[in-house]
């Protein structure tokens, strides 16, 4: 297999600073919206989040998103996991959507605030039984001696909560990612892609064209 001959030209559309909303929550959201209906896969709103931990050293892993809005975007994790401890020294984070098949990528660069127990509370009873169970089973991105502990686990304590309410661990919970910088990009043909970054300044979102 010779990986450099792996390549293809993008030519689905082009982009152009008049049919980009001036606020940048705006374009994000229409982006989402035409991802989602164009049924690209079984998660369109999957995002891959960068931290940095202690040492500078950064990662990344795939998230979803579970909000929207003029103040930011919403995930939900287990905030005693690498990500969360990276978070507590770090709030800086950058979220990157691929949306290839139509040949769009956004990158969003910001800072996380926790999301309130009202908030946390009202997502995790939300979600299905069997995910809030295993919320409280994984202690995640901690080793473990083999699967056949995790599962065992998991068995106990849907068992203990078949007929009550599942409590939500306190160190589960969500952060609101507040945007500082997007960047919104669509293939172009010759590698000429076209890309805009939207920047926060005193309060106002400016807007340029950058180079591919």
């Amino acid at each position: 297999m010779d990986l450099e001959q792996i390549r293809r030209d993008y030519g689905l559309g082009t982009l152009k600073r008049e049919q980009l909303h001036d606020d940048p929550h705006q374009q994000f959201a229409l982006w989402l919206q035409q991802a989602i209906d164009a049924e690209l896969s079984a998660d369109p709103t999957a995002m891959t989040i960068a931290t940095v931990d202690g040492e500078g050293c950064p990662s990344q892993r795939v998230v979803l998103l579970k909000g929207h809005d003029s103040q930011g975007l919403r995930f939900y994790t287990n905030k005693q996991s690498h990500k969360g401890r990276d978070l507590a020294l770090n709030p800086n984070i950058c979220a990157h959507f691929s949306w290839l098949p139509l040949e769009r990528q956004v990158s969003i660069k910001g800072q996380v605030e926790p999301l309130t127990d009202e908030q946390n509370d009202r997502y995790f009873h939300a979600r299905p039984k069997a995910s809030q169970v295993g919320a409280l089973v994984s202690q995640q991105s901690q080793p473990i001696s083999g699967r056949e502990t995790l599962d065992q686990q998991f068995e106990r304590l849907m068992a203990q909560y078949a007929d009550q309410e599942v409590p939500r661990p306190g160190h589960w919970g969500g952060y609101l990612i507040k945007p500082t910088e997007f960047e919104f990009w669509q293939g172009g043909r010759n590698r000429l892609h076209d890309r805009f970054l939207y920047q926060l300044d005193a309060g106002q979102w400016t807007v340029q064209r950058l180079q591919p």
